[in-house]
């Protein structure tokens, strides 16, 4: 089978506004990619595609709110449309991470965790990897967490949205493989991003519990995402790479 390298191909990068997902779509059009930006902060969607298109680049915006399922098959047919019918390489990094005792947590927050984190990917991957596995070639990354592999108090309701995204890259390895779908996680650990900025001095301490002893930057688990969704990765299917320092492998 076909694989895929993001020269000539289209990306469409959910949650790919800010942080991880803006460092994944500059990567993979800096490597020859049409990248789709997808996420819900348009005047921040622009800024990366012009930041793109500045260094000579591909990239258009898409506005996406992922919290229902007509909104996330919307996403996939403009995606299609502005990518002249097919949609290569598809990045699932939009997450939400509300943290918090279970208790504590409200049913507002436990529905949109599960809307976003693995229902938007279910939707998407179910729209664009039939066309995929016609073509005979195509790559999913599905962005993960290390608290999906390990208990952390107060990322119960986090950490097992992801771990069922995980779960699911291995189910869609099984199901699109054979027909030249490659689907793969890519699971980090703390990242300095817009997003985990609240968390203040608590992400260093929870980075300082892995061997590198420091937080991720946001261009170091871009470029595992781009290694998974490139050619070099051709014989990777169903595997979980994690960008989190060593802090699962102790």
């Amino acid at each position: 089978m076909a694989s895929v390298d993001p020269a000539g191909r289209v990306a469409l990068v959910t949650g790919a506004t800010s942080g991880i997902g803006a460092a994944t779509a500059a990567l993979l059009a800096e490597r020859g990619a049409h990248v789709l930006v997808a996420g819900r902060d348009a005047a921040r969607g622009e800024g990366v595609v012009a930041g793109i298109r500045a260094h000579g680049g591909r990239a258009d915006f898409l506005a996406a709110d992922l919290r229902t399922a007509d909104s996330v098959r919307q996403l996939a047919r403009e995606a299609l449309a502005l990518g002249g019918g097919r949609v290569d390489i598809l990045v699932n990094n939009a997450g939400i991470y509300p943290f918090g005792p279970t208790e504590q947590v409200p049913q507002s927050d436990v529905d949109a965790v599960y809307d976003v984190n693995v229902k938007a990917p279910f939707h998407l991957v179910a729209a664009l990897a039939p066309g995929m596995a016609e073509r005979g070639r195509g790559a999913i990354v599905n962005v993960t967490t290390q608290a999906a592999y390990y208990g952390i108090a107060g990322m119960a309701l986090y950490g097992s949205s992801k771990a069922a995204l995980d779960q699911l890259t291995r189910s869609w390895a099984a199901e699109y493989g054979p027909r030249g779908v490659r689907v793969n996680t890519v699971s980090p650990g703390p990242t300095r991003t817009q997003g985990t900025a609240v968390m203040g001095d608590a992400l260093d301490e929870l980075a300082a519990q892995a061997p590198a002893g420091r937080a991720a930057e946001p261009e170091e688990i871009a470029a595992a995402i781009a290694f998974l969704a490139g050619d070099a990765a051709s014989f990777v299917h169903g595997a979980r790479l994690s960008v989190d320092g060593g802090r699962t492998a102790v």
